[in-house]
């Protein structure tokens, strides 16, 4: 950020503080909704799904090489393996659009091509199984094959584009990479699987969300999750001490923190920003009054699900939230069309992540991920609502 920038934002905040009418109710609602919405978040998503992924992160960029992430993910590897690779890793970690940040940034900085990067990037909290099933339960098949064919058409469709827009500069960030070293491994691969298998376990079954109703095997997961828990976190620090030198250990501190101080601070501000501004899902109590959206997603005009897409682009949905907060919108007139326009925006995306985007690929990019997100998912949705 050059100094210019950072004057316009000084002023900009002090502007905004100074004209903030603390005195309206609506307005002092809005600032503790913040807070609480942090709070929130704190509570419920930094040490069981922020932390853990924060350090898995560091681990990638430090003990995955660099050569094994060029010929699984980078820009020259086969699309089909590289795409397929990035949807199937993102859909089996299942998680929101804020713990997937991290893991982005350590798989882009390691190599990986922005294509599969993006996919990998959608499918985390796009493409979850539990969040699909819930999906067709509560709110209708149609809604739940749909969502599950535009998710994983998105991931896809999204990594190409954002591939094919920004080709030249790829290319250029690539060539960094195309003269890794392949040197000597110093553990088996076995080792390596194990070890990464344990922390993504950890991170899967910690932040295993209990299912609405009895829905059998995720039921019975949630009734062990913590046992499950307990024995990949116990199998981490085992696999750490036993098989990683001590150097090794505290570059991965190292690398760890560098994760977290690059996206801790943008990402609570931009959770208390979000609060402030839209409030919790399910509470009419930030700044823009929930009728405002309810009143313009009814119907399936294009302007309706753009508005939807939209809406979900910039709230946070925490994993599984968003299928009774839509439950709730359906019966107060939503269409379907809408509803699916905002099932494949709002989990992928929110204020927090955008903010964080930004500082991991830039502006430019952040934007035109966005847009691709929105402009499908308002497409989708239109054509579903004709359907």
């Amino acid at each position: 950020m050059s100094e210019k920038q950072k004057l316009l934002l000084l002023v900009g905040a002090f502007l905004f503080a100074y004209w903030l009418p603390m005195d309206h109710p609506r307005v002092q609602g809005a600032v503790v909704e913040g807070f609480a919405m942090l709070g929130d978040y704190a509570r419920e998503h930094v040490l069981l799904c922020l932390v853990p992924a924060l350090f898995i992160a560091g681990a990638v960029s430090v003990f995955v090489r660099q050569d094994a992430v060029m010929r699984y993910l980078g820009a020259g590897a086969p699309k089909p393996m590289a795409y397929g690779v990035a949807s199937v890793s993102g859909a089996i970690l299942a998680v929101c659009s804020c713990t997937v940040l991290p893991l982005f940034a350590g798989i882009f900085k390691r190599g990986a091509g922005l294509g599969p990067a993006v996919a990998f990037l959608y499918s985390g909290p796009g493409i979850n199984i539990l969040a699909i099933a819930m999906t067709a339960r509560v709110l209708g098949p149609d809604l739940g094959v749909a969502r599950a064919v535009g998710a994983i058409s998105f991931s896809l469709i999204a990594g190409l584009l954002m591939a094919m827009i920004f080709r030249s500069s790829e290319e250029k960030r690539q060539e960094v990479f195309a003269d890794a070293e392949v040197g000597e491994l110093p553990r088996q691969l076995w080792q390596e699987i194990v070890y990464f298998g344990a922390m993504i376990g950890f991170l899967i079954f910690a932040n295993w969300a209990k299912p609405m109703g009895d829905m059998g095997f995720a039921m019975a997961v949630y009734q062990v999750k913590w046992w499950l828990s307990g024995g990949f976190l116990a199998l981490t620090l085992y696999t750490s001490f036993a098989w990683f030198s001590t150097e090794e250990r505290k570059e991965w501190l190292e690398s760890t923190w560098t994760f977290t101080k690059q996206i801790i601070p943008l990402l609570l501000g931009g959770v208390l920003l979000a609060g402030f501004l839209l409030g919790r899902p399910g509470l009419d109590a930030g700044i823009i009054p929930d009728h405002y959206i309810a009143d313009l997603v009814g119907g399936n005009s294009l302007g309706a699900n753009f508005f939807a897409a939209i809406s979900g682009a910039f709230m946070y949905f925490a994993t599984l939230t968003e299928v009774p907060i839509l439950q709730g919108l359906i019966g107060s007139g939503m269409g379907k069309g809408p509803a699916l326009s905002l099932l494949l925006a709002g989990p992928a995306l929110s204020l927090p992540s955008m903010i964080v985007l930004r500082q991991i690929m830039g502006t430019k990019m952040m934007v035109t991920y966005v847009c691709i997100v929105v402009v499908l998912s308002t497409f989708v949705g239109y054509v579903f609502g004709m359907m």
